[in-house]
């Protein structure tokens, strides 16, 4: 299966370079143990950070306000040189040398509170751990020392940018995390034909990556997570001297590979039957959405509306984000993503936000969160009142399955 960036592969990228991200229920439940700022309902050790930054920031982006609480947890995450670890259960405990920090996280964790405003102390601590574990070859692997990597490099290029940094004059050696990239993109022509490799495999062979080219191409373009449609440029693939050619060259592999399958992407483990990648997907329609290719991203776009419910009510707040991400890129509503709404499911994923958007046809507040909590306090008022009878709250609305 391709690498990817979402929830719990991430801690295991360090050690495999690919695989599965863990399905399981991420509905809240008052009898778990793990925090109540913290959205999702699983086992956070390999995927906290990355949820709750993903998840804040798909949140401001379609104009809900998170829980003060969420977005304090994400903030206290940061160890003292100012990187952060896929999760610390106690984050009143200093970190030492057995905390394993690592890049993703980090960047996850700078782009969404760059987005949230207020936290410039926290990501500048960020950024400058960034740039004191680059590698020479300007580009970051997961771990800090670990070699370099399409996808860590190019979320790293993401959170830079969201940080007011220029990411061509973040340099080691004379090296940027542009050349970095460069070396991981294939060739035109044969198999690879213009995609990004995950990384060099024992015998320095690059080998195409779905995953990794939608990381690359979002990476040699500057920009993170959340983009706003491109302009396209006619640009046949060529020989990737420069970022924008390297940018250009996966977006024509992502669209001939969406293609192919039905518009969306495929994965498989070894032996088992390939199965439809929603995450990868996703990933690749923001990815050529930044681009400008918006024709095959409206095509993906659509079939992840009809064929993504599923996956996201079993894999999470960082899938219900991934969907937003793609909806904003391309313009689609995420309060309406094939008769869903996103936004009120990931709302229901963690703590009630503080505010919700209005909307623009009605110009009321969306019927989640606080809001939800507001109105249904008011009618059980009524109902005390009329008949003598309360009712108890749960104090979290349970998660709708689409």
């Amino acid at each position: 299966m391709n690498v990817r960036r979402s929830a719990a592969v991430l801690a295991a990228v360090a050690v495999i370079g690919a695989a599965t991200p863990a399905a399981a229920d991420p509905s809240p439940s008052p009898s778990r143990a793990f925090p109540s700022a913290l959205y999702g309902g699983t086992d956070p050790k390999y995927d906290g950070v990355w949820r709750q930054s993903l998840a804040l920031l798909a949140q401001d982006t379609v104009g809900v306000k998170p829980a003060a609480k969420s977005v304090q947890w994400l903030a206290r995450q940061q160890c003292a040189d100012g990187g952060f670890a896929s999760y610390r259960p106690d984050p009143a405990a200093a970190c030492d040398a057995k905390t394993m920090l690592d890049t993703n996280a980090t960047s996850a964790a700078v782009q969404a509170l760059t987005a949230l405003s207020g936290h410039d102390d926290v990501t500048r601590k960020a950024v400058g751990w960034l740039k004191s574990v680059q590698n020479k070859d300007g580009g970051w692997g997961y771990s800090p020392g670990g070699a370099s990597d399409t996808n860590s490099t190019s979320i790293v290029i993401g959170a830079l940018a969201a940080a007011g940094e220029k990411p061509d004059q973040v340099v080691k050696d004379g090296k940027s995390p542009y050349d970095a990239l460069l070396k991981l993109a294939l060739p035109c022509g044969g198999a690879g034909d213009g995609a990004f490799a995950f990384q060099p495999d024992k015998k320095g062979d690059l080998a195409p990556n779905a995953d990794a080219t939608a990381a690359g191409v979002l990476g040699s373009l500057g920009k993170g997570m959340l983009v706003e449609p491109g302009k396209k440029s006619d640009v046949t693939c060529e020989k990737a001297a420069t970022p924008q050619q390297a940018a250009a060259n996966g977006a024509g592999y992502l669209t001939a590979a969406l293609a192919k399958d039905g518009d969306h992407l495929m994965s498989a483990l070894a032996g088992a039957e390939p199965q439809p990648d929603f995450g990868n997907t996703a990933d690749a329609v923001v990815a050529l959405a930044a681009r400008g290719d918006t024709a095959q991203a409206e095509k993906s776009v659509r079939w992840l509306e009809k064929n993504s419910a599923s996956w996201a009510a079993q894999s999470g707040p960082a899938a219900y984000a991934q969907l937003i991400f793609a909806a904003h890129a391309t313009g689609t509503n995420p309060r309406d993503f094939g008769g869903a709404d996103l936004v009120k499911q990931l709302n229901a994923t963690g703590p009630a936000p503080q505010t919700a958007e209005k909307t623009k046809a009605a110009d009321e507040k969306e019927d989640s969160g606080s809001d939800f909590f507001g109105v249904w306090w008011y009618v059980g008022v009524c109902l005390v009142a009329g008949i003598g009878i309360g009712f108890l709250f749960t104090g979290r609305k349970k998660k709708q399955q689409p």
